[in-house]
């Protein structure tokens, strides 16, 4: 009855691609980590005006989502970082919340709840490991942090032992040795 052409307002396909970016800045606004899913900012130039742009505009309130160069951001600061998952205009803001709540309590488990820089930069691995547990080529695959470390764990266990867990491994040893003496 109506021919297909007339018809020019199509529904927006709902799309799985929900995140644009993910990013971590220190107190000065500069690049800790940074993953962008789509070309909305192809060169390193403009990925930093706008991670500049998003630091200067919300570094100072304590609202947790912005509306940014048709963008939308939700954040979160913790001592000297600052987290933000960036989805489209449209995206729902839940949606990306989830997200960056699931990156920030994954991160807090992994470094013991000390969410700063030091510790961060001391883990940087782990944090790229959380990232891709959390969200893959933009799809958010998971919002359950005991998940995500616990993958985390798995995949992490062809990395070298750290500090913290060859003292553990001598410490459990000091032990068996210590109960196999008092036997």
């Amino acid at each position: 009855r109506y021919p297909l052409h007339s018809y020019t307002h199509r529904e927006r396909e709902p799309s799985l691609y929900t995140v644009k970016a993910v990013l971590i800045l220190d107190n000065d606004g500069e690049r800790l980590y940074a993953k962008y899913y789509d070309d909305t900012y192809p060169t390193v130039k403009e990925q930093k005006a706008f991670e500049k742009n998003i630091f200067n505009k919300t570094h100072r309130t304590d609202s947790e989502i912005a509306l940014l160069e048709g963008l939308t951001v939700v954040y979160k600061s913790n001592i000297d970082l600052y987290f933000y998952v960036i989805g489209s205009s449209h995206e729902n803001e839940l949606m990306l919340m989830s997200v960056l709540n699931c990156l920030f309590d994954s991160l807090s488990q992994m470094l013991r709840k000390n969410v700063e820089k030091r510790a961060l930069l001391e883990n940087m691995e782990g944090l790229f490991l959380a990232v891709d547990e959390i969200v893959d080529g933009g799809v958010i695959l998971e919002s359950d942090p005991q998940q995500v470390v616990h993958r985390v764990a798995l995949r992490g266990d062809d990395v070298p032992l750290t500090e913290q867990t060859v003292t553990q491994v001598l410490q459990s040893a000091k032990e068996q040795i210590k109960w196999s003496l008092l036997r």
